[in-house]
């Protein structure tokens, strides 16, 4: 089994990279692999609302090309951990894209990371923390993933890079989830073929308003 993180700070080193490797670890140790994408460094261009995706069937972005490898990646990982500093109390802004056209690209072609285990993470200096995971949560709830929990919300603290390592509470949230994160998926995995999961439903959208 396979978990890819998105790292979505502009710093590859910085404290959202460590706090992922504090998930990672845990999964590492029940030999899931792990891979640390990181997404904050590149100019990611926002969804155009184009829909060639839903035109073209074939899981990837049809107006850019600049995040279909990551697509691709995560399509075919076990579970996702999406990762990013807190902005003005919400996500980053390159991570906001790439969360809007990964999650755009999935449900145009039939929910691609439909009971993927999803996790997401937030570093931060102070405050925030808990409006960026309720927003990457939004993503992966919408989705039909599973999340696996902590003892706490998912937030680390910490200023200068590395800084979240100090914050003896918060590695002990990112380690529990991370335990959490490796049975859940294993759990998943032995009941493959012993267990039917739930049929997919069509989605049903409604307009409230009416012409």
């Amino acid at each position: 089994m396979k978990v890819v993180a998105f790292n979505g700070s502009p710093n590859a080193k910085g404290n959202t990279y460590h706090s992922i490797e504090i998930v990672c670890e845990q999964l590492r140790k029940q030999d899931i692999s792990t891979e640390i994408i990181h997404v904050g460094s590149r100019n990611v261009n926002g969804c155009m609302s184009c829909a060639k995706c839903f035109k073209n069937k074939d899981g990837r972005c049809g107006r850019h090309e600049d995040i279909n490898d990551w697509i691709e990646a995560a399509v075919n990982a076990d579970g996702l951990i999406f990762g990013s500093p807190v902005h003005f109390s919400g996500v980053a802004g390159n991570m906001k894209s790439f969360l809007d056209r990964l999650f755009y690209v999935s449900f145009a072609n039939g929910n691609l990371l439909r009971h993927k285990v999803g996790a997401s993470v937030a570093a931060v200096r102070r405050s925030g923390g808990i409006n960026t995971c309720d927003e990457i949560n939004h993503y992966i709830q919408y989705s039909e993933m599973f999340m696996p929990s902590s003892n706490y919300w998912n937030v680390i603290h910490g200023a200068a890079p590395g800084e979240v390592l100090q914050d003896s509470e918060g590695v002990q949230i990112l380690t529990i989830l991370g335990e959490n994160m490796a049975w859940l998926m294993k759990l998943i995995e032995n009941g493959k073929g012993s267990i039917a999961a739930p049929a997919k439903h069509k989605k049903v959208s409604m307009n409230f308003i009416r012409k």
